[in-house]
């Protein structure tokens, strides 16, 4: 048990805030290993260690935008700051009404293999087409009202399992003209928001049904995914502008290939 906790943590804390889709890695063990499911609590343990990691990493910019947006609301100030901080609650808010509306639908119809296996594959072109046309030269503090309604729709769509939070929003932010690390810094900051809120909405839903908490599988997998996050936020900003995406959309490629011929064997 506690090796299946320790690869599905790192699973997710490594594929959470990479652009190649946790939700198509999580399916693999489950199918090819016959792997049952750990459960919601265990889904928030890991979510929680993946927030832990990017609020640790960004802690001085969270800090700051958290001032200056506070400031902004007393009508103290209004800087380049406190609009980014503005443009990244507004990018919150298409997938939480996406979620509220559709969040059933969605867990009910495109939960299956098929749809994880086609959306790998059909974002991970969308993603090498907007970094062939990017024009790399815009911050995340030039992102706009505009700008962070469109990287608040694309994070909409990843609801769509397979399709990659990180993913889509660094595809929107190229598409956008913003450098690489531009796009992928708005990625992990407006990523605070959105695990919070599903995570909340989720332990809520634990504790209203009064699930039995298995602390010790909590634990471990809380430290796991923060740990496995934390290093790989590092190393994708590290190596980003170094290698680019392409590795990422190939790997993304082979992954859909992969899946499609474990469905395919299913049948």
């Amino acid at each position: 048990m506690e090796a299946h906790v320790i690869l599905l943590a790192l699973i997710q804390g490594f594929t959470e805030f990479l652009p190649i889709s946790s939700s198509a890695h999580l399916i693999l063990p489950s199918v090819l290993l016959g792997w049952r499911d750990q459960g919601m609590a265990f889904d928030v343990a890991v979510h929680l260690g993946s927030l832990l990691a990017v609020l640790y990493y960004f802690r001085k910019e969270v800090a700051t935008l958290a001032l200056a947006w506070s400031r902004s609301l007393r009508g103290k100030e209004h800087n380049a700051e406190s609009r980014l901080a503005w443009s990244i609650v507004l990018a919150t808010v298409p997938a939480c009404v996406v979620g509220v509306l559709f969040g059933g639908v969605i867990a009910e119809y495109l939960r299956s293999g098929w749809v994880i296996a086609s959306a790998t594959v059909v974002f991970g072109l969308l993603l090498w087409a907007a970094d062939k046309m990017a024009q790399l030269r815009k911050d995340e503090y030039q992102t706009g009202w505009r700008g962070a309604l469109l990287l608040g729709c694309a994070q909409a769509l990843a609801l769509i399992p397979g399709t990659s939070r990180s993913g889509i929003t660094l595809t929107a932010g190229l598409m956008l003209g913003m450098t690489r690390q531009a796009a992928a810094r708005f990625s992990f900051l407006m990523s605070i928001p959105i695990i919070f809120l599903a995570g909340s909405h989720q332990a809520t839903g634990l504790i209203e049904s009064g699930t039995l908490m298995p602390w010790s599988t909590i634990g471990l997998g809380v430290v796991v995914s923060f740990a496995s996050a934390l290093a790989c936020i590092h190393l994708f900003l590290a190596l980003l502008n170094r290698i680019g995406v392409m590795p990422f959309v190939w790997y993304r490629l082979g992954l859909g290939a992969v899946l499609f011929w474990v469905m395919a064997g299913q049948l």
